[in-house]
């Protein structure tokens, strides 16, 4: 039965794109969406701070404490561009550009950046060029030799194997060494957690499937992908993508002028049209029951309401979920993952032209110590004024921007810099502006065995009481990147009729 009332609980870009979509879906639905934030977003969070340069002008900058790029790979995303006519606004980064080319480390205890070689095919095709500076780097070597070997390690997973960390899998099939080095990065830079605990399934499922695909060589997999890809799912309902999709084309990142808060700010004022839509800001859920005798879910929140509907999605975090439910009414493994803090530091330096403060590129991640303990709290840095410069103009050459992303709050914003410093092998003037945010669990660690437990969790809610009325979606469930949160809303409610 098609729904007639839809509560969703959560006003991040999950709850926001699950509220535009069933929307327009559901004509006839009244949909209430509620945030216990006056502000929506969630944890993208833009802003636009006042600055005074070196000669006494004042200016503003756009400074991030969320998400600041997005890849263009997520066509739900790029749906909501065309749709919501932000086209315009779009500032877009080339794969030809050095921010797109240049990625580095920084290793624990040493000073100075290290190039990350810009893939391993490419790695491996720079053999045949004597010169390039890849074979010459320390990870150039660390990771030439893990990729040359990959493809005749025996096939070690067990047959009874359905899951393991990212750190065993990478330790599997390149190397101990290459997974601390590299894999523990990659896993600083999107998860703020550490790679001996997170599920490879869940967040990079392209590396089991390549492994499957290959027979046991990841690196075969990855070549035998094109094949693959040809036969992949297609998504039964199109994307309605418009222009945009042509103007990604060659873009390895992109933005908004006014940052990737532009992208909630479009949503917000979107719903705010729809006659079916109510969004109730700065009211929380309090408590989630269904009713057996009416078929319908009863919402207490803290605006004293009782909210009803037929059908609900829940787009908050899993534990603040399983803090609603009622003792007869359990969901299971909700609070079976641990939850990331980072504290994101927005750092404004002024500068001469024609001079910068650090190399050009994306930024840097900091590997795990050799002794597998975190030895300072910096996970990376980005240089926004490399890869988002144009969000500054016309003052973008005297300001440099960067973003610096901590396992744990500020002590000592001078002794920040002097480590900082450290890292890039330059000394930091002192800053413009400094501006600290506290993102408290705000990143989902997806344990080992994940996959499993949220198809428990999908088998519970089709069951009774809920059948199938209850949609759980959002960063815990389904990934964590800014496309796969859309991509859920976009989803939510397909089996409703």
């Amino acid at each position: 039965m098609a729904p007639s009332s839809i509560a969703i609980l959560g006003g991040g870009l999950t709850g926001l794109s699950a509220a535009f979509h069933l929307s327009r879906r559901f004509p006839a639905a009244q949909i209430t969406l509620l945030n216990k934030d006056t502000r929506f977003g969630g944890w993208v969070h833009s802003s636009r701070d006042k600055i005074t340069l070196e000669d006494g002008r004042e200016t503003s900058v756009l400074l991030e404490a969320g998400p600041r790029t997005l890849r263009p790979n997520s066509k739900s995303v790029l749906e909501l561009i065309n749709l919501l006519d932000l086209s315009s606004s779009l500032l877009t980064v080339p794969k030809s550009s050095p921010a797109a080319r240049n990625r580095f480390l920084c290793l624990p205890g040493t000073q100075g950046l290290l190039r990350i070689p810009s893939s391993p095919l490419s790695l491996l095709t720079s053999v045949l060029s004597p010169k390039s500076s890849s074979l010459h780097s320390p990870l150039g070597h660390i990771l030439l030799s893990a990729v040359a070997r990959e493809p005749f390690r025996k096939w070690t997973r067990l047959s009874w194997l359905e899951d393991e960390s990212v750190d065993d899998f990478l330790t599997r099939r390149f190397g101990s060494e290459f997974a601390r080095i590299f894999g523990s990065a990659l896993v600083h830079g999107i998860y703020a957690a550490d790679s001996r605990e997170l599920s490879v399934r869940a967040a990079f499922p392209s590396l089991w499937d390549a492994e499957e695909r290959g027979r046991g060589s990841v690196m075969t997999g990855f070549l035998r992908s094109s094949r693959a890809s040809a036969t992949a799912e297609v998504d039964d309902v199109p994307y309605l993508l418009g222009d945009v999709e042509e103007q990604m084309r060659g873009v390895s990142v992109y933005s908004f002028s006014q940052g990737i808060g532009a992208l909630v700010n479009a949503l917000v004022r979107e719903l705010r049209t729809h006659k079916n839509v109510r969004l109730l800001g700065g009211v929380s859920a309090n408590g989630l029951r269904m009713n057996r005798r009416t078929a319908q879910f009863e919402i207490t929140s803290s605006s004293r309401e009782t909210l009803r509907a037929t059908h609900a999605v829940s787009a908050v975090p899993l534990p603040s979920l399983n803090a609603l439910l009622t003792p007869n009414t359990p969901l299971p493994h909700l609070t079976a993952n641990p939850y990331s803090s980072v504290t994101v530091v927005n750092l404004v330096f002024a500068v001469s032209p024609g001079h910068t403060l650090h190399p050009e590129g994306f930024g840097y991640l900091v590997p795990r110590a050799v002794s597998g303990h975190a030895e300072n709290t910096i996970l990376g840095c980005v240089f926004d004024s490399s890869s988002m410069s144009a969000q500054e103009a016309p003052w973008g050459a005297e300001i440099v921007k960067m973003t610096a992303m901590l396992r744990e709050p500020v002590v000592s914003v001078p002794r920040l810099i002097e480590t900082l410093s450290q890292q890039l092998g330059i000394r930091l003037p002192d800053p413009l502006l400094v501006k600290v945010q506290d993102n408290v669990h705000c990143i989902p660690l997806l344990r080992v065995g994940h996959l499993q437990r949220m198809r428990d969790l999908d088998c519970v809610l089709r069951g009774e009481p809920w059948g199938g009325r209850l949609e759980v979606i959002g960063a815990g469930v389904g990934g964590v990147s800014v496309g796969d949160c859309v991509e859920a809303g976009r989803r939510a409610g397909r089996s409703w009729t």
